[in-house]
């Protein structure tokens, strides 16, 4: 792992591509579409929001934080008619799995045992305590296979680090609006990220004059010294709260997990679009 990278964001860049596999790949789809779920934002939300149990919107808009609710309260409730949440939670995990097994195909079965076995470890040390996603991810049985292994516990390492960017984002004094708009100030083009967050042209040019008059960005939309310093601040936040489990690692130990993920990290983002919304940078030198 790169020297000026901290250890949390350097294993995030590794296991996220694991976890985002149940979003972008065909197996992932389809699997949602046997049991109902047809189309990107119901197998979305109903996959993510599956571990919450048959919830209503307001606590998924709390959770997902920087997706618009309009999107959310159209899926639900109604999409539990569909597909109940045990039935979503069955089919993220065939989909996963299958996909997994295409992309690691030549990947020697013995290190995505050890993948999972080394996630799963950390897993089993986190507290889930103010983190409703991670902690409901955490409390599912695991799965039998290898690949089903590695995928959840990429979940819950994802959910739980995203839970305390929700927090730290929070404590910033952004919005769930604002937050993609500095982002997009930083380096992502907003066609990049609003049609997949779901905020119309008015909440999104509304949130950029509130960032205007805070002094986040500029009426060109490009991200001030301050701002610039602000957001440095709260992913420093995001790091902080992601690096407990990690705290006690000996670095020949983190090496290890980072040398086992690695190349399925690689592998999996492969089969990413090459924009997409998950939030990773362009590239890492992890």
């Amino acid at each position: 792992m790169a020297d000026l990278v901290h250890p949390a964001r350097a294993l995030w860049w590794l296991f996220e591509p694991v976890h985002a596999v149940t979003y972008f790949t065909p197996e992932g789809l389809a699997a949602f579409e046997e049991v109902g779920l047809r189309g990107v934002a119901r197998s979305y939300f109903g996959g993510r929001a599956a571990p919450l149990g048959a919830v209503d919107a307001p606590p998924v808009v709390a959770a997902f934080f920087n997706f618009a609710p309009a999107p959310i309260e159209r899926a639900l409730p109604a999409i539990w008619k569909l597909a109940d949440p045990e039935a979503a939670l069955a089919a993220r995990i065939t989909g996963a799995s299958a996909a997994l097994a295409r992309l690691l195909e030549h990947v020697d079965p013995a290190q995505i045992e050890l993948a999972a076995d080394l996630l799963e470890g950390a897993v089993e040390r986190l507290d889930c305590a103010g983190r409703v996603l991670a902690a409901a991810n955490a409390a599912l049985p695991r799965p039998s296979d290898p690949h089903g292994r590695l995928w959840q516990a990429a979940t819950v390492m994802r959910e739980h680090r995203g839970d305390g960017h929700v927090a730290a984002l929070v404590s910033a004094g952004l919005d769930g609006c604002e937050a993609l708009v500095v982002r997009c100030a930083l380096d992502v083009r907003r066609e990049a990220l609003q049609p997949f967050r779901g905020w119309t042209d008015e909440e999104w040019d509304a949130a950029a004059a509130r960032l205007v008059e805070r002094g986040w960005i500029t009426e060109r939309g490009t991200i001030t010294e301050c701002g610039r310093i602000r957001h440095q601040s709260l992913e420093a936040a995001t790091d902080l709260a992601a690096a407990r489990v990690w705290e006690h690692h000996p670095r020949a130990e983190l090496d290890r997990l980072a040398a086992a993920l690695k190349p399925i990290s690689a592998l999996c983002r492969g089969a990413l679009p090459p924009i997409n919304p998950i939030g990773l940078p362009a590239t890492t030198t992890a």
